[in-house]
Parts: C-alpha cells; sequence; structure tokens
C-alpha cells in the first residue's frame, strides 16, 4: 500500500531563520507517529507544512500521492486535523457546530460522535462560547474523527484534558487505528502519552529529525551503562551523551548501543556492567541534556 506521507529534503525558513532541515520521512498505513520536541522546536511547523497550511522552503512533501499545497477535495476528505487552538464558532451549540461540519462529509459517523459525547461527558446543547477549554478541546477531537479519516493530526490534542479525558481520547485513538489503513500522528509535550499509544517517534531538535523509527528500536539504542569499580582514568571507548563518576563506579547514558559495544565493555571492564533500559521520557531528556 501507498505511502500515506513522503518527505523528501523538507525545509522551513522564516526569514534569516532556520526552522526546519533536510527533513525525510514517511506515514505508512497504520502508523501512530508521537512527535516530540521543546518548546519552539518546530513540530506545529512541520504538521503545518505536511498538511499544505504553510509552503515548505525547499524539498516537497507529498499528501496521498499529491503535494501538499495542493490537495485535491477527495484528498482532503481523507485528513483530520486539530490545531492547539481551537477554530470552532463561539456562538454555537456544540450540536450545530456537529451538524455544520457533518454536512461536508457523506460518510459522518454520526453514532460514534454521540458515543463519543456520552462517554466524554460532553453537552451537545451547550453553546461553545460558555464551554472550558477543556471541553472545547474535546469537541475539536470529535468533529477531526466523525469523518473516520485515513490520516488524523492532532497537534497537542490532550493539552487541555484532565487525566481522565486523556486516557478516554487515547483508548479512542487505539480504537481508531485497529483499523490497519488508518495512521496517526500526533505531538504532544506529555511524554508518557506518547509512549503509551506511539508505535514511531519523530524527536525534533535544532531543526532536525533527532530520530524517527520504532519506539522499541529507541529504546533499544538509547540505555544507561553503569560499571562499577571504574578507574577514574579509564574512559569509555566510544561516545556516550553524558558520564558520570561517584564513589569509584562509571555512570553512561548511550545513544547508540549495540551488541558490539556491549561486547567492547566486557572486554574492557570485565563482568562489572549493567544495562538498564530508559523510559521514553528519561530517553528524551537526555537526548536534550
Amino acid at each position: 500500500m501507498q505511502a500515506y506521507v513522503v518527505a523528501r529534503d523538507l525545509g522551513k525558513s522564516f526569514g534569516p531563520k532556520c526552522v526546519l532541515r533536510d527533513l525525510d520521512f514517511t506515514v505508512e498505513p497504520g502508523d501512530v507517529v508521537g512527535v516530540l520536541g521543546k518548546n519552539g522546536a518546530g513540530k506545529t511547523t512541520l504538521l503545518e507544512i505536511m498538511l499544505g497550511f504553510s509552503p515548505a522552503s525547499h524539498g516537497r512533501v507529498s499528501v496521498f500521492g499529491q503535494e501538499s499545497f495542493a490537495l485535491s477535495a477527495a484528498s482532503k476528505v481523507r485528513i483530520g486535523f486539530v490545531p492547539q487552538q481551537d477554530e470552532l464558532l463561539a456562538p454555537l451549540t456544540a450540536r450545530d457546530q456537529v451538524a455544520t461540519v457533518a454536512a461536508f462529509y457523506p460518510n459522518w459517523d454520526a453514532p460514534l460522535i454521540e458515543r463519543l459525547c456520552n462517554a466524554w461527558e460532553l453537552d451537545l446543547d451547550e453553546r461553545i462560547q460558555s464551554m472550558s477549554v477543556g471541553q472545547r478541546q474535546k469537541l475539536s477531537i470529535l468533529l477531526a474523527m466523525g469523518h473516520r479519516p485515513d490520516l488524523l493530526v492532532l497537534d497537542e490534542p490532550v493539552a487541555s484534558l484532565d487525566p481522565i479525558a486523556r486516557r478516554r481520547f487515547l483508548e479512542q485513538i487505539v480504537e481508531v487505528t485497529a483499523e490497519a489503513d488508518r495512521a496517526v500522528v500526533f505531538s504532544s509535550h506529555i511524554v508518557s502519552d506518547v509512549e503509551r499509544l506511539a508505535s514511531r517517534i519523530w524527536i525534533v531538535q535544532d531543526g532536525a529529525l533527532r530520530w524517527q523509527g520504532g519506539l522499541d528500536a529507541l529504546k533499544e539504542s538509547v540505555v544507561r551503562i553503569r560499571i562499577r569499580n571504574a578507574g577514574a582514568a579509564e574512559a569509555l571507548p566510544f561516545r556516550a551523551l553524558h558520564v558520570t563518576r561517584s564513589a569509584g563506579h562509571l555512570s553512561a547514558v548511550v545513544d547508540d548501543w549495540s551488541e558490539a559495544r556491549h561486547a567492547a565493555l566486557c572486554s574492557q571492564f570485565g563482568e562489572a556492567i549493567e544495562v538498564e533500559p530508559l523510559s521514553l521520557e528519561d530517553i528524551f531528556l537526555a537526548l536534550h541534556r
């Protein structure tokens, strides 16, 4: 099956400031991609370029085989998007807002929206201008999911949701992506949610993709090693992200771990080596330390 999104040599600058550079990536059917990065790293810009909302400064990106800035109506119908700031019509009730959006989609799944409204305790008769930020965010998510898009893109979708609502949202995303022909790309600063949901990770750092690949592969690549009774002058035979020494012990985080490196350490230090897996949050912090 053809990739839903293909980007090659993608870059974006605002005047002299380079925000993104030399990005190559794909989004395949069935992918759940979690996009991580510090504030200002370019996550939102990346998603906007990917969907054709903002032109790239160089390179290209295609969605469903078409240039992202010139998508046909048929391709746009296959996309759902939730921006950081909602674009709801404040004077309307939630029910009227749903009806307005549903009118554009012949395959609108009204039973799905009704079920989610009940599960998420969303009052459709309330005016949007009276809703809390969290309730508005729930409504925005539902509107993006109501036509069961093939590609669902969400920019910080749970930032204003309480823990219960976040869990329900994640459960629904799992249900949506259970059908193998759908894909989700979402950015979030809640790393635990990304770890729970994503099958692939993009880490945006210094305008580039510091990492892109499977979550399991990332966890196998970035580990903490502990070496007992390491001499103060002894150094690792390869580069580490950072190294600390305490009471004769050495601890280091390595971002390119392999069996060959393990063997090299065993040869140098003997059996006094421990390899500790890290959580996604620990990995993210280590890469940005």
